[in-house]
């Protein structure tokens, strides 16, 4: 019984910390937007760095505390590439701090997207990994489910776009670093940086509310007998 509050408490954890950070990840694409139109590009440029930075924070935070549940061999190395989520959004959170206050604000920008970059690179194929799991135990509780199985391609979908995305963040913040139009390439990699993790949040937060409803169904059906 105990184990089972842990595990759904645990999933409610991910699936609003999923949500939350897909509404970080759609604040860093407006940021980025308005900053592309020419309002204050520099400034919202920083904001918008601090934003994902936090999103990306939250985000390793909520797969970290899922992966802690499971009971598998691969949790260690899986969780190594995730914990680097952690440590990159905290990194970046400063780093768009001190950029913020004016200190080299384009050249912090563009390390912190290339660090964001590869945080989300390193780390995809551990949210698939983790969204697949997911998958198959709700599979064991409610065979047969169409949904479930849609919810498995978005998920593998969600993790190839974020490797993808950090990918091409890596090497729009290198030529950012470089001086080719720094500003305008550093508003688009947060650009494609808010949309990758607007799908990895939602599609993290979508599933696990998915995937909560058989056992949720289960332990009623578990009380009713008891009663």
């Amino acid at each position: 019984m105990s184990s089972l509050y842990t595990t759904e408490t645990s999933g409610e954890v991910t699936t609003y910390s999923g949500l939350v950070d897909a509404f970080g990840g759609i604040a860093t694409v407006v940021l980025a937007i308005i900053g592309l139109a020419g309002v204050n590009p520099e400034a919202l440029m920083s904001i918008a760095t601090i934003v994902f930075g936090a999103a990306l924070l939250i985000l390793g935070g909520a797969v970290l505390s899922e992966y802690a549940q499971m009971a598998v061999t691969e949790t260690s190395s899986s969780g190594g590439s995730v914990s680097v989520l952690f440590l990159v959004g905290v990194a970046g959170i400063v780093l768009g701090v001190l950029a913020l206050l004016g200190v080299n604000a384009s050249i912090l920008t563009s390390a912190a997207i290339i660090a964001f970059g590869a945080a989300l690179l390193t780390s995809c194929s551990a949210v698939w990994r983790l969204l697949a799991w997911r998958s198959a135990a709700s599979r064991i509780q409610a065979r047969g489910s169409i949904a479930r199985v849609v919810a498995s391609e978005v998920a593998a979908g969600s993790s190839g776009f974020q490797g993808a995305a950090g990918l091409a963040m890596i090497v729009l913040g290198i030529l950012a670093i470089a001086g080719v139009h720094s500003q305008l390439l550093n508003l688009v990699a947060l650009l494609v940086a808010g949309a990758a993790v607007v799908m990895t949040g939602s599609t993290l937060g979508s599933a696990m509310m998915g995937f909560m409803r058989p056992t949720s169904r289960g332990s009623e059906a578990t009380s009713q007998i008891g009663t």
